[in-house]
C-alpha cells in the first residue's frame, strides 16, 4: 500500500525558513519524480516544485531562488527547503507522485502559516 506523509509545518515570521519531508512508501521511490502543490485558504491548489526521478528540479517562478526540493533515495523522502517565507506562501503543503497507473496519490498535507 502507498503512503505519503508531510511533515515540518508551522508557524514562521516574514523572512523566515521551514523545511518539509514528505516520507513515502509502497512504490519503487527511484522510478518517479515526486511534487509539491500548495493550497492557500480560498484559492484553488497550485503547483510548487517538482524533482524528476534524476534528481532534476523545477520550480514555479514564484518560488524561485527561495524553495530547494530535494530527494533522498535511500530513505525514500523528499524535502523542500523554503526560506524567505512570505505571507502568500502560506497554505497547505502537499507532497504527490503520479502512478503510472491509476490516479495521482496524494499526502494528507502539512500548514505553513507565515504571519508576523
Amino acid at each position: 500500500e502507498v503512503h505519503i506523509v508531510e511533515s515540518g509545518g508551522g508557524m514562521v515570521q516574514p523572512g523566515g525558513s521551514l523545511t518539509l519531508s514528505c516520507a513515502a512508501s509502497g512504490f519503487i521511490f527511484t522510478d518517479y519524480g515526486m511534487s509539491w502543490a500548495r493550497q492557500a485558504p480560498g484559492k484553488e491548489p497550485e503547483w510548487v516544485s517538482r524533482i524528476s526521478y534524476g534528481s532534476t528540479p523545477f520550480y514555479k517562478n514564484s518560488v524561485k531562488g527561495r524553495f530547494t526540493i530535494s530527494r533522498d533515495n535511500a530513505k525514500t523522502a523528499v524535502y523542500l527547503q523554503m526560506d524567505n517565507l512570505q505571507p502568500d506562501d502560506t497554505a497547505v503543503y502537499y507532497c504527490y507522485y503520479d502512478p503510472t497507473v491509476g490516479g495521482r496519490i496524494w499526502g494528507q498535507g502539512t500548514q505553513v502559516t507565515v504571519s508576523s
